[in-house]
């Protein structure tokens, strides 16, 4: 009896929701994949349940509570942006708490921290003071990037992401992810890198994924949001990845 398709549990980066992944649902749907996505709290439709106290941890135990109550079974979690943060979190708690269930990771031009690391840790000096006095006067919430500046999005896709982006929650941008790198090494993980514009703060990630062993790197000639401007070409990457993890 062949090995069902691994369940696709799609986590967005901030100021998004479950919506930014419209247009990759049907395609990964229709090649036999189960799919979810997840709007952390605070964002998109859950952008009411806003409040200064949500963390890094409250976004894992987001994505860990979908795969739980849906008793998914051979996971792969798949996260944009600031969202590979979170999967990384969801990785390390789902080896410890339920071996056997985590089949892979994807990071879509996403952030994928060292132990130790935090979301802004990378930034320059000016870019992290820049968005502490922003969060600082938005309620401990970062308010959305103008999505007609480089992102290489058409005027329509900028729009429809500047109507739906809302501010996202703050408390975890200083907050370290501290686990034991051990936990992942054995993970299948697959990186997928947008290169046309390239996104300044995943630079760091992009030179790490070619440098560390047990990484699958593929690139997308275009910006920061795949899901968006090259859907069919991200459904084929992660498709031909989750089909070929051994059962």
């Amino acid at each position: 009896m062949p090995t069902p398709a691994p369940s696709l549990v799609l986590v967005h980066g901030a100021w998004g929701g479950g919506w930014v992944w419209r247009r990759v649902l049907g395609p990964l749907r229709d090649a036999g994949f189960e799919v979810h996505t997840v709007t952390l709290t605070g964002d998109g439709e859950r952008a009411h349940l806003r409040r200064p106290d949500i963390d890094l941890h409250t976004h894992i135990a987001d994505v860990l509570g979908l795969v739980e109550m849906e008793e998914l079974e051979r996971v792969v979690l798949v996260g944009h942006s600031y969202g590979g943060m979170v999967v990384t979190g969801a990785a390390v708690e789902l080896q410890q708490q339920h071996p056997g269930v985590l089949a892979g990771l994807v990071y879509v031009d996403a952030m994928f921290p060292q132990p130790g690391d935090g979301w802004g840790v990378a930034h320059p000096p000016e870019v992290a003071a820049a968005r502490l006095a922003a969060a600082a006067e938005h309620d401990n919430a970062l308010p959305a990037p103008n999505a007609e500046a480089g992102f290489d999005l058409s005027p329509e896709d900028a729009a429809w992401l500047n109507r739906r982006h809302v501010p996202h929650p703050f408390g975890m941008y200083r907050q370290p992810l501290d686990y034991d790198a051990a936990l992942l090494e054995s993970v299948p993980r697959l990186f997928v890198d947008c290169t046309d514009p390239a996104y300044p703060t995943i630079e760091p990630v992009r030179r790490l994924v070619r440098q560390e062993p047990g990484w699958q790197v593929v690139e997308i000639p275009t910006g920061h949001f795949p899901m968006v401007t090259t859907p069919l070409e991200l459904v084929a990457h992660v498709r031909g990845f989750a089909e070929a993890l051994p059962g």
